[in-house]
């Protein structure tokens, strides 16, 4: 597929006020969501907890891509029709998480190296096949006494690259995913410091990999106190970072930044992402979201695994993107956060 083909795509899902679901929770991951509250895990109950957003009417309009599982890019409704089908249905995009998971890094078994590189390039064929139109890989820094080393950032961003090569040899558009975790109890500036230098050796990798920057996008996390830090940090602060920071370090040839929520609630992440947008000054990608808990977490409680609650579920997936889609405009406010509650 030629470069530009991939570019399309890409700015495709970074369209005005569009953003992306990332529903591509492991198995054991939404089995442990679907747990806390008592709802069975089966593949018919992920199924069907899935299908709920896919089939949310009119959500396209604030939705452009889902990231799917592998599970889930195989499976079908009760009447037969592939789940990829449904989005493609609602004109949304499929993706594709392609990445084994974080695992112990040797010789630093305190942080983790993402693995999955080894028959990428048959998996993604396959995938593309089946729908899918791009792809996810995720990198995850934790920060600490002494972390993250310079051999953590290097060999993730090794791996980022080499996937993202991989994918658009398939003509599949990748999005790249370092993410410097919440955890812990790291300032706002250690968040900063450490972000900075992981994207900038992230991108050093991509352009020796060959990578187009034109045909892919960057899933990068907000720049953000750690959790159990004691001086948390005002929307003004965590916009104005985040900002810096992506300016300091992302090429303009990259098209969109979809940020992840890590950890972050479905206010904070909506109303950050906000800030961020009206900020003013040159911002040469797009500022958008590819959240997955912030995104589906008021759904999942309104629905709690019930088919007579599905339009409930639907409706609070519907507000939360609409909010979301508002906010990658700049244009949310608590006003209208209560204005789509009644609507």
């Amino acid at each position: 597929m030629a470069t530009v083909d991939l570019s399309e795509i890409a700015r495709a899902l970074v369209a005005d006020g569009k953003g992306i679901l990332a529903a591509d929770e492991t198995v054991p991951t939404i089995t442990r969501r679907l747990a806390a509250l008592e709802i069975e895990s089966t593949p018919e109950s992920r199924r069907a907890y899935r299908a709920m957003f896919f089939t949310t009417p009119g959500v396209s309009e604030f939705i452009s891509g889902v990231i799917l599982q592998d599970e889930t890019i195989h499976q079908k409704n009760d009447q037969g029709a592939r789940l990829p089908d449904l989005l493609v249905g609602q004109g949304i995009m499929p993706g594709i998480k392609v990445d084994n998971g974080a695992k112990p890094l040797a010789g630093s078994p305190r942080e983790r190296i993402t693995e999955g590189l080894d028959g990428l390039r048959d998996r993604l064929r396959e995938y593309r096949k089946l729908g899918a139109r791009f792809a996810k890989w995720r990198a995850v820094i934790e920060v600490g006494d002494m972390m993250p080393s310079g051999t953590c950032v290097l060999a993730n961003a090794h791996a980022l690259a080499r996937y993202a090569a991989l994918c658009q040899e398939e003509g599949v558009v990748p999005i790249v995913e370092p993410e410097v975790l919440m955890d812990g109890s790291h300032t706002i500036e250690r968040c900063e410091d450490v972000t900075g230098k992981v994207l900038h050796v992230v991108f050093e990798a991509l352009y020796e990999n060959h990578v187009s920057l034109e045909g892919m996008l960057l899933k990068p996390n907000m720049v953000v106190p750690g959790g159990t830090c004691a001086k948390l940090a005002p929307v003004e602060e965590v916009a104005v970072t985040t900002l810096r920071c992506l300016r300091r370090h992302v090429p303009p040839a990259v098209p969109g930044v979809v940020f992840l929520s890590g950890g972050q609630n479905h206010l904070s992440a909506t109303v950050h992402l906000n800030r961020i947008n009206q900020i003013e000054g040159p911002k040469p990608w797009k500022l958008s979201f590819s959240y997955g808990r912030a995104l589906q977490d008021e759904a999942l409680h309104a629905w709690h695994g019930h088919n007579e609650n599905l339009r409930a579920g639907q409706r609070a997936f519907y507000h939360r993107a609409k909010c979301d889609s508002a906010a990658a405009l700049g244009r949310y406010s608590a006003l209208v956060e209560s204005e789509l509650v009644a609507s």
